[in-house]
């Protein structure tokens, strides 16, 4: 380099620029070095003079056609001052170039070692790249987030999913965006909080102990529909990122969600069952400013509709009662099935006369006939009614005041309602206990006492009613009232029966060898009839006695005929074909008609002791002999009378003269032990053979 070159160069920087840690330099247009810093002759390790005006192809000939070339060439081109990064190859090193130009056509420039942070960032990169090939191969909507909590990358999945949360009014969540600002649109307050907290611990936890997750399912309104998600978030091991994924569990939570709503309601109806119906009558009573109210209806004969119609008309029928209930309640109130025949209406703030005008109004409903399988079927209900006292907290407890109410409607005939009473609390005790004794075999504490039917002609003995009682350890002897409704509920009145049948039997085959030979009437249940094991049970009981079939006459009331009528028509016809008689008990009582009476194989009416005294007070009114013509149409149709609940001379006389043929009367005998019957008998003997004139001359007391 000549002098005059190194006069034309322009003065070197300021000294500002000798003692910074970036290293500078200043080239002419020819691309010559004008001047170095300290720091620049370092890195290029050589020392200044070897580089102050010298050309930079011939100093370091690699940067000929690099990118460090085009960015400089283009300064001086244009003026604008260029910053980018350049890997200078023979050192394998990264360098932030900034590159001005001056005021004399030159060009400074900059250069700051980053290669380093370079590499760094590089590696960075390709983690990025490794972890978002490792989320696309995800299945669910996945991100990372950095220890800000922001959307560090997101899976395929995830940004394939943008379009639909557009379309629902939501701004998609994008790499670089708040996540929680993002997911938290159209979320619950709770799931957002879930969320926010749930998060905020993953990334807290102190490092080193066994790795934790957080997850919570969540309902989101995407594009009209709600739909069902599971978030699961694990934190990446001494980073603070926390990768998330979001499951779409639409599919199994609608699953749950049905067979939650199966669990809670009925099958059949869909109205709710005794479990949701439970968790409607707590929150109900929960509610301290209001009275509860508690309908339990119970149909009435529908199981004669399921036996004689079939159960899909039964099905149907229970349908349009449910379905009728619902339609007949008030706002807010609540129809359920409890099971079976038995549904329930709970009525929210409901005094005791809401109520009982609720509960007639339902019945009411039941005016009109429901039309099931094409068929015009009436339907009645019996109606309890239970209205929570202040204070009542227990659902158990309403529904069982209810429940009680219900059954004392049903005991006082078809068609009732009744309201609760404290009373009906016990007799609800004592049904349980009843049932609980029979389910636990009381068999052994049953007796049979028997109460004669004599002859109204010669006073002779004819036979006996078997009357079972139950020989209860703490209440004493009980009469059959105060238990066989309760055996007939839980289904221990047929084994009960079948019991009676063998020890009844038995005893009149033992009279029998003793010389005493007396017709055994027993009487039998409509349950009998549905069971339909009454032929099977009659057959096995007169083979294991040895008594013959004409000893044994089966007593059914006309309500257990009219039941079933076909059922037990086809059942005594087999019965009356081996012997056994068949009679009609408390005639007068029931509702049947007398053609449906004519078409069973009867032998004998046994007309009730109501039926007498309102025949007493007719024929004191001078009304007519009532009992005369009901005796003459039975001997009509060749079936003989028993006149039951004799119990005065006047009785006697009224029966005598009606023509009835037997019987039966506290007048003349009470029902007595097995022990007794052969004592009575020889007294009756003894005094000449004619129990009504003994009877009538006080000899048999």
């Amino acid at each position: 380099m000549h002098r005059s070159d190194q006069a034309a160069l322009p003065a070197p920087p300021p000294d500002l620029l000798t003692g910074v840690p970036d290293a500078v330099c200043r080239l002419d247009a020819e691309w010559r070095f004008t001047w170095v810093n300290t720091a620049l002759a370092k890195l290029l390790q050589r020392p200044p003079e070897r580089l102050v005006g010298r050309l930079v192809r011939d100093c370091f000939p690699d940067v000929l056609g690099s990118a460090l070339q085009r960015h400089v060439r283009a300064v001086l081109a244009d003026g604008r001052p260029r910053a980018f990064e350049y890997l200078y190859e023979p050192y394998d090193r990264w360098f932030e170039v900034r590159a001005s130009a001056d005021a004399h056509g030159g060009v400074v420039v900059f250069l700051r070692d980053v290669d380093s942070r370079h590499r760094a960032q590089a590696a960075q990169v390709r983690e990025l790249r490794q972890t978002a090939a490792v989320l696309d191969a995800l299945p669910s909507p996945t991100v990372l987030l950095d220890d800000g909590g922001r959307i560090r990358t997101a899976n395929r999945v995830w940004s394939g999913n943008a379009d639909l949360v557009r379309r629902s009014g939501w701004e998609p969540a994008q790499v670089g965006d708040d996540y929680l600002a993002r997911v938290a649109q159209g979320l619950a307050r709770d799931d957002i909080a879930r969320i926010t907290d749930g998060l905020h611990q993953l990334r807290t936890e102190p490092s080193g102990g066994p790795p934790r997750t957080f997850a919570h399912d969540y309902a989101h309104d995407l594009a009209g529909e709600t739909t069902w998600w599971r978030l699961q978030a694990a934190r990446v091991e001494d980073t603070g990122q926390l990768v998330v994924i979001h499951t779409d569990i639409t599919e199994r939570a609608l699953v749950e969600q049905r067979l939650a709503w199966q669990a809670t309601h009925d099958d059949l109806t869909g109205l709710p069952n005794r479990l949701r119906l439970l968790e409607l009558i707590g929150e109900a009573l929960a509610d301290e400013g209001s009275r509860t109210a508690l309908l339990f209806l119970d149909l009435d004969g529908f199981k004669t509709v399921n036996d004689s119609l079939g159960h899909a008309v039964g099905d149907e029928l229970l349908r349009q009662v449910g379905a009728r209930l619902t339609t007949q309640i008030r706002p807010g109130d609540a129809v359920g099935r409890l099971g079976g025949d038995q549904f329930v209406v709970l009525a929210r703030s409901c005094d005791t006369p809401e109520a009982a005008s609720l509960a007639f109004r339902l019945q009411r409903s039941f005016g009109r006939p429901f039309t099931a399988g094409g068929l015009s079927v009436p339907v009645s209900a019996s109606i309890g009614v239970a209205v929570a006292p202040p204070g009542l907290r227990h659902a158990h407890q309403l529904l069982s005041d209810a429940d009680a109410a219900g059954y004392a409607a049903k005991a006082a005939g078809r068609d009732r309602v009744h309201l609760f009473s404290p009373g009906l609390r016990d007799a609800a005790r004592w049904r349980m206990d009843v049932a609980t004794r029979l389910r636990d075999g009381a068999l052994d504490q049953f007796v049979v006492h028997y109460q004669p039917v004599v002859r109204l002609d010669t006073g002779a003995i004819e036979g006996v009613e078997a009357l079972l009682r139950w020989q209860h350890p703490e209440r004493g002897l009980l009469a059959p009232d105060a238990f066989l409704s309760v055996a007939e509920e839980t289904g221990q009145l047929i084994p009960i029966t079948r019991w009676l049948l063998r020890e009844t039997t038995r005893q009149a085959a033992e009279w029998a060898t003793q010389g005493l030979s007396l017709r055994m009437a027993v009487n039998i249940s409509a349950r009998h009839f549905s069971a339909e094991t009454l032929v099977r049970d009659v057959r096995t009981a007169l083979r294991d006695s040895g008594l013959a079939p004409e000893q044994l006459m089966l007593e059914l009331t006309e309500t257990t005929v009219a039941e079933d009528p076909t059922r037990a028509e086809d059942q005594l016809a087999v019965l009356q074909g081996f012997g056994v008689r068949v009679a009609i008990d408390d005639f007068g009582t029931g509702w049947s008609s007398l053609a449906q009476l004519m078409a069973l194989p009867i032998g004998t009416l046994k007309i009730d002791r109501s039926l007498i005294t309102a025949a007493e007070r007719l024929a004191t009114s001078g009304t007519g002999a009532v009992l005369g013509a009901i005796v003459e149409l039975a001997h009509s149709l060749g079936i003989r009378s028993v006149a039951e609940g004799v119990e005065t001379a006047e009785h006697l006389r009224m029966v005598r003269e009606a023509g009835c043929d037997l019987a039966q009367g506290y007048l003349l005998a009470r029902p007595m032990a097995s022990g007794d019957v052969t004592r009575w008998a020889d007294r009756v003997r003894a005094g000449g053979g004619d129990s009504c004139a003994l009877a009538l001359a006080g000899q048999l007391r």
